[in-house]
């Protein structure tokens, strides 16, 4: 089977990228043909577009990664090309519980839809070793967090949890691009961006790894540190908690209805109020890639 990776750049880092990549070298593995670019030598039997599509060449599977909501924004004109992909697709992935709900508030239900959690490459981060600092042997513990920083990623929080719930013997490396709090801290250090091999060193050292965002759907970097080895520390409000292993540490917050909100003015937490996870999900890519391919067949068969 010939599959059209549409609206996809392989050399990027970011989510939805990066979890392409993941899924395309894991149907490569298992002989499906990949392209992100549709052409004469390379006509696709499916077609999986990434958010939006950017122009349909074969029966079309849309995944889902989010759509915006945000008040401070003209949200519903970014929403447009959207849910014109939606209407136009044979299929639609969700990441999430959450991620569903909210999409088909804003959209309507669609008639062929299925909920796809992100997986990563369980094997690969295997043979990734912890890594050796001469500064982390200073501590007992590691905690990390990384994220491209936004004010609804609420670093400032993961610090504050970080600092009133560790020892004094703890430290917190956080990673990640345009971080938007500063913590002059002893034992809190800035890594910036760094390649995915080098971060999952990192989790590999790590005991715990934060993520407090705030309706966040279903973050590759919490599949990455669990996959390694580190226990979740997240919301309760989004997706995270899905794809967060039975062990996490989830904080509760309201109930949120859907309706647009100012994302970039998240609720301060109250880091006593916690819950029991009630999600236990596979997060392989495996697992992952065997469920697109469920997808894949069903549609190329219509």
């Amino acid at each position: 089977m010939k599959i059209f990776f549409d609206n996809v750049n392989f050399s990027s880092s970011s989510g939805p990228n990066s979890f392409a990549k993941r899924l395309s070298d894991e149907l490569i593995r298992r002989n499906y043909q990949i392209s992100n670019e549709a052409s004469m030598d390379f006509i696709p039997d499916v077609q999986l577009s990434f958010i939006m599509s950017q122009k349909k060449v074969a029966p079309l599977i849309q995944r889902l990664d989010g759509i915006y909501f945000n008040k401070e924004q003209d949200y519903q004109s970014l929403n447009k090309p959207i849910l014109e992909t939606y209407e136009n697709s044979e299929a639609v992935v969700f990441q999430t519980e959450f991620n569903k709900a909210l999409s088909e508030k804003y959209f309507g239900n669609h008639w062929n839809s299925t909920i796809i959690r992100n997986g990563t490459d369980i094997d690969l981060i295997s043979t990734i070793k912890p890594v050796e600092n001469k500064i982390l042997d200073q501590f007992e513990k590691i905690w990390c967090c990384a994220s491209s920083w936004r004010p609804h990623k609420r670093l400032s929080e993961n610090v504050r949890y970080f600092l009133e719930s560790s020892s004094d013997r703890d430290c917190l490396v956080i990673f990640g691009s345009n971080p938007d709090f500063t913590a002059r801290h002893p034992r809190i250090f800035y890594g910036g961006e760094v390649d995915w091999t080098d971060l999952i060193s990192v989790y590999k050292r790590s005991s715990y790894f934060i993520h407090l965002a705030w309706l966040d759907h279903c973050p590759n970097v919490v599949v990455d540190a669990r996959a390694a080895g580190c226990q979740i520390i997240c919301s309760s409000a989004g997706g995270t908690k899905e794809i967060a292993g039975k062990d996490a540490v989830i904080i509760s917050e309201d109930d949120w209805d859907f309706s647009p909100t100012m994302l970039y003015k998240p609720p301060k937490m109250d880091f006593s109020k916690t819950i029991k996870n009630q999600y236990d999900i596979d997060i392989s890519i495996s697992r992952a890639a065997s469920q697109y391919v469920s997808v894949f067949e069903g549609i190329s068969k219509r």
